[in-house]
Order: C-alpha cells, then sequence, then structure tokens
C-alpha cells in the first residue's frame, strides 16, 4: 500500500501530462495567485471531461472524428468551468488574465508552425518532394540500400520539416519501391518512424519538443545541436539490427524524368533563410522566434508576387472548358477532381503560384488540435494540477529517471503535450537534464506506433503492411537504441550537467 501511494501519482502524472501544464507566461499567472481547485466540483468535472477528449483524439483513426474537435470543445468547457466559480467568487478579471496569457502561448507557436508548413506546401508544389522521390526509384538501389538511404535522409529532413510530412514522403518511396516485398515495407517503415524522431530531437526546429523548449529558453540554440551523435545512435541501433532481416533483392528500375518547377531552388534557399531569420531573431535581439518567422515569410510573400507577374501568359491557354473544372483549393498537388485527367493535370501545373493558397492548405485539423491542448491544460494547470504533478514527478524521484520515464510516456501520449507539461512544471535541472528530457521525449514516441505522428500516417499510407503489431515486434530493439541515446548524451555531453 505505501508502494502505491507513492507512485501512482507519479504513473498519472505521467501518463497524464496534461495534469500539470500551464501557460507558458508562468509569471503573469503567478501574479494572479490561482485557487486551488484540485479538490473541487470544477477541477474533477475539468479533468474528466480532458481525459475523454484526449481519448478520442487518440482515436481519431477508429472513430474518424477529426481529433481538433474535442479537443477545442473540451478547451472551452474547462474554462467555463474556471470562469464561472471565479465569477461567483468576485474574481472573473484573474481568470481572464490567466486565459491571456495562455493564448499568447498558443499565438506564439501557431505563428511559428504556420509558416513552417506553408513553406512545405510551396516545396510541394513547385515539385522538391516529387522529384527527391522519383530521383530514388531511378536509382535501381537494392532494398537494404534503399532501408538505409530512406533512413538517413527521413533523420536528416526530420531536422527542418515535422516527422509526419518526412514520413510520408519516404513512405511514398518504399511503398513504390517495395510493392513486391511486404516485409520491406513494414520494416523500412519502422525504420523511417525512428529515424524521424531522432532527426527532430537534436534541432530547434525539428519538432515540438525542441521548439517548445527553445521557445521557452531553458536550452540555447547552439546546445541543441550537442544531441546529435545521442540522436545518430537511436536511429542507428535500431536500424543494423533490423538491417540483417531485409531482402537482399534489388527492384526493377524506374526511369522517369521529374523536374522540379520554376523557384523551387530559390524557395528552398528562402526556407533556410527563414530559419535563420527566426534564429537571429532570438539569439540577437530578444525577440521570440515567431517574429523571425513572420519576417520570413514575407520572403516567401514577395517571391510569389514575382511569380505571379512573370509567368508566361500563354502557358495557360488549354483547349478546355474551365467552368467544368473544379479546384480542391485545400489538396496541394491534388487540384483536378475531373476528368480528363490529362488534361487537368497539365492544367494544375500551369496554375499560378498563390501564396495564399498554401497558407489554406495547411493542416489545420493540427493547430486546432494545439489549441485545445495548450489552452485545456492551461486551465488545469490554472486550477492547481501542475503542482500535484511536479511535486511527484520531480520532487519525489531523480530527475534522470523521471526524464527517461517522460520519454516512456511519450509512446503513449503526443511529446508535444508531454513538453509542455515538464516546461510547466519548470523543475529545478541543469541543462543537461533538458537536453535529457528533450532527447527522451522526441524519440519516446518510437516505441509505439502510435507513439507520433509519423507513426500514425504511415498506418494510414501502407494498411495491412505497416500496423501496430508489426511495429511492436520490434518494440524491444527501439528500447535499445533509446537506451543507447540516453547513453551516448551522458558521455559525450557530462560538461551540461
Amino acid at each position: 500500500m505505501p508502494f502505491c501511494s507513492k507512485y501512482i501519482p507519479i504513473l498519472l502524472a505521467l501518463f497524464f501530462p496534461f495534469l500539470s501544464m500551464a501557460a507558458d507566461e508562468a509569471g503573469a499567472i503567478s501574479q494572479v495567485q490561482p485557487l486551488d481547485l484540485t479538490q473541487h466540483w470544477a477541477g474533477y468535472l475539468a479533468l474528466t471531461v480532458f481525459a475523454v477528449a484526449y481519448i478520442l483524439a487518440m482515436t481519431e483513426e477508429v472513430t474518424e472524428l477529426k481529433k481538433s474537435k474535442p479537443m477545442v470543445f473540451a478547451a472551452s468547457l474547462i474554462w467555463i468551468f474556471i470562469a464561472v466559480f471565479y465569477t461567483k467568487a468576485g474574481m472573473s478579471e484573474q481568470a481572464g488574465v490567466a486565459f491571456r496569457a495562455t493564448l499568447e502561448s498558443y499565438g506564439e507557436l501557431f505563428l511559428f508552425i504556420m509558416v513552417s508548413m506553408t513553406y512545405l506546401n510551396a516545396m510541394e508544389d513547385r515539385g522538391v518532394f516529387d522529384s527527391l522521390r522519383v530521383w530514388l526509384l531511378s536509382k535501381n538501389f537494392s532494398y537494404r540500400q534503399l532501408f538505409w538511404i530512406t533512413g538517413f535522409q527521413s533523420f536528416f529532413i526530420s531536422s527542418g520539416c515535422n516527422n509526419l510530412t518526412t514520413a510520408l514522403l519516404m513512405g511514398s518511396v518504399i511503398l513504390a519501391m517495395g510493392k513486391d516485398c511486404p516485409r520491406f515495407v513494414a520494416l523500412s517503415c519502422i525504420n523511417v518512424v525512428v529515424a524521424s524522431n531522432a532527426g527532430g530531437s537534436f534541432s530547434p526546429f525539428g519538432d515540438i519538443t525542441t521548439l517548445l523548449v527553445w521557445q521557452k529558453g531553458v536550452v540555447p540554440f547552439t546546445d541543441f545541436f550537442s544531441l546529435l551523435i545521442p540522436a545518430i545512435i537511436n536511429f542507428v541501433i535500431p536500424a543494423a539490427i533490423m538491417h540483417f532481416f531485409i531482402p537482399q533483392q534489388r527492384p526493377a528500375a524506374v526511369m522517369e524524368a521529374q523536374e522540379m518547377k520554376r523557384g523551387a531552388w530559390i524557395i528552398i534557399f528562402l526556407f533556410v533563410l527563414t530559419i535563420i531569420t527566426s534564429a537571429c531573431f532570438e539569439n540577437f535581439l530578444g525577440l521570440p522566434p515567431a517574429a523571425g518567422m513572420m519576417m520570413g515569410l514575407t520572403y516567401l510573400k514577395f517571391f510569389s508576387y514575382y511569380l505571379q507577374k512573370t509567368s508566361n501568359a500563354h502557358s495557360v491557354l488549354i483547349p478546355v472548358d474551365l467552368t467544368d473544372v473544379k479546384i480542391d483549393h485545400f489538396a496541394p498537388m491534388k487540384y483536378m477532381n475531373n476528368p480528363p485527367a490529362e488534361v487537368n493535370q497539365q492544367l494544375a501545373k500551369e496554375l499560378p503560384f498563390d501564396i495564399f493558397q498554401k497558407v489554406a492548405n495547411l493542416e489545420w485539423d493540427t493547430l486546432l488540435f494545439f489549441y485545445g491542448v495548450m489552452v485545456g491544460v492551461g486551465g488545469l494547470s490554472f486550477i492547481g494540477y501542475m503542482e500535484v504533478a511536479s511535486h511527484h514527478l520531480y520532487g519525489s524521484i531523480d530527475p534522470t529517471v523521471a526524464n527517461i520515464l517522460v520519454g516512456f510516456a511519450s509512446a503513449f501520449v503526443d511529446n508535444g503535450t508531454i513538453m509542455l507539461s515538464v516546461l510547466t512544471m519548470a523543475p529545478d535541472i541543469s541543462e543537461g537534464q533538458w537536453l535529457l528530457v528533450t532527447l527522451t521525449a522526441g524519440v519516446g514516441g518510437s516505441m509505439l506506433a502510435v507513439g507520433s505522428a509519423a507513426g500514425v500516417g504511415l498506418m494510414g499510407q501502407a494498411k495491412g503492411i505497416y500496423t501496430f503489431t508489426s511495429h511492436l515486434k520490434w518494440a524491444p530493439v527501439i528500447v535499445l537504441g533509446y537506451f543507447g541515446s540516453i547513453a551516448a548524451h551522458f558521455l559525450i555531453n557530462g560538461r551540461y550537467f
């Protein structure tokens, strides 16, 4: 019984990290001096609502209910409960201040991700990702070679792009090359998931976890790159073991020419310049990284104007009745839905580049999901659950053990939510421990197929081949890489502890 009473709160804090997350502006909330509602009906009801909503979000593939819908609804209800109680107590102004602080935190994250997604949509429109895919298909690589190539490409691409986009890009290559070899597809998908999550863990803008830590200011920009070698080890150990189970055959090469559209290389350059601008805003000007990203968005806007003004007018004169053509503005690279397919495809290629269309094509469900998580959990933290979770997680056990357990928790719960929770707890730990939890929260989701967006996306893309069970069979190997990366971090980055 004493064992249960001691560790049950710790387990609750790990597997339900929303109990401990507050708004990013901790100073503003501390001035409010919130009331402790953890034992009040408002606290219990808010906690229940959020738990139900989060379960619905996690089961999106089964229910076919977009994850943003229950989360935004739950966030609204939670703050209604808070507002009702504080209004009755004559403290409505305090609740408003707390909500605005949480909203400001989300606003910075939203703007950063919005600009990143817009650039990715622009690069997709210019054929950057298609060109990479066709290049791989044309080289007649063996299955084992393709296994490593897609793995390393996933690792480095995800350091600048989100893991879902990276996984889907590599997944299309894997499915095209391994259509006659299901084992290759299954193992390569596992490899891509691990590599994508590992690649985002050492870059300040590669993953939601590192982005949150960077924006919070607990780890300087350049220090994130000290996690490069531990991240490589996290990816290489399981890949080296799975290598021997990949068939040695060589699939047939696909000879297909695929040129990128006009302006593709400039957009890639502008994206890199935008990231540099964001880092300079944070490091040299003391401004939020989102401010630099918004300035970077103007680079793309002006270039979009240039592309529109310099496009050849005669290139869009295609003999087809445009009144019968439907344009889907919410499906990048799939604008046309009506036959004839050949004419529609050509017409889609000749559509003028429109930056605002790229903004319209963002993953709004994901962006609104993060709104629900951050605002809803910010409300739960304002209620008082942050103190409870912080006390049991970082007050009762060693920080190293706590950070390792955080990684295991991220295999079940979104790593962004996990990191938000840890940042809200604001434990008094060294920079080495902050780097450790950044690493574990980022790569811990690789242990299960549902532990990251990359795994969930690939399960939908390779239905029946890459499944939860096929990934689970290799979980012990992935865990071996997980502990290998932790050991490497302590060995290489001891100066940060």
